[in-house]
């Protein structure tokens, strides 16, 4: 097994798969045969890893939107259609846009459309839950995170993903008040946990529902 061996001030070995490259994080007095030794018992994982990988690059290289598909929003899949003019939105016939975009355009077109409709949802999400929560977030913004659906800084600022809409409005919620509730608890300890379950007794099956959507999301490139 090829692999990039990376040595450092740690006490035991790591293996990270970044894109298709095996790299090795060990201790610097760790003999080279117990590191080999190390990788090779880890082979399995590591060709179940580059395989997953190989299989996400393929699903990437074959999607693209077009007129007529459908996308995710809120739980619903909406069609995006093509309207004469020059301007792109969120209707009652789903996702609109100018006529004569190519798919990368299509794409780029409804990312700028979910980040606009982000603001104002989850600003109100945030707003009403944290009136029955009983807390005051700073600021609610918006960003273009692929690895994290939202966060809260230490100057009680809430931040989540654009890419959040294309959950259901449930596992929405559920991001929205994990958030709100780092404002009363900045970790996850048992009482963080028990308020978030105070306000979403379900909140278990959301988790799996992200995980779920964040893997889909990534094989279509979003």
């Amino acid at each position: 097994m090829k692999y990039t061996l990376i040595r450092s001030r740690r006490q035991t070995c790591a293996i990270i798969i970044r894109d298709k490259e095996v790299l090795v994080r060990a201790p610097f007095d760790m003999p080279k045969h117990d590191i080999d030794r190390f990788v090779a018992d880890k082979t399995d994982w590591i060709h179940t890893k580059l395989s997953a990988i190989d299989a996400y690059h393929q699903a990437q290289s074959v999607f693209s939107l077009n007129y007529g598909d459908t996308v995710r929003y809120r739980g619903a899949m909406l069609r995006i259609v093509a309207r004469p003019g020059d301007r792109a939105g969120l209707s009652d016939e789903g996702f609109y846009m100018p006529p004569g975009l190519s798919p990368e355009q299509i794409q780029r077109v409804c990312a700028e459309i979910y980040r606009l409709c982000a603001r104002q949802v989850l600003t109100e999400k945030a707003l009403a839950f944290a009136k029955i929560m009983g807390v005051s977030p700073a600021a609610v913004k918006v960003n273009s995170a692929r690895t994290k659906w939202g966060s809260c800084s230490g100057k009680k600022n809430l931040n989540f993903s654009w890419r959040l809409l294309m959950a259901d409005d449930p596992v929405i919620d559920y991001v929205v008040v994990h958030e709100l509730a780092h404002l009363t608890h900045m970790n996850h300890s048992a009482d963080f946990w028990q308020g978030v379950e105070h306000i979403l007794p379900n909140y278990h099956t959301h988790e799996h529902a992200l995980i779920t959507l964040q893997e889909q999301l990534r094989s279509e490139n979003w």
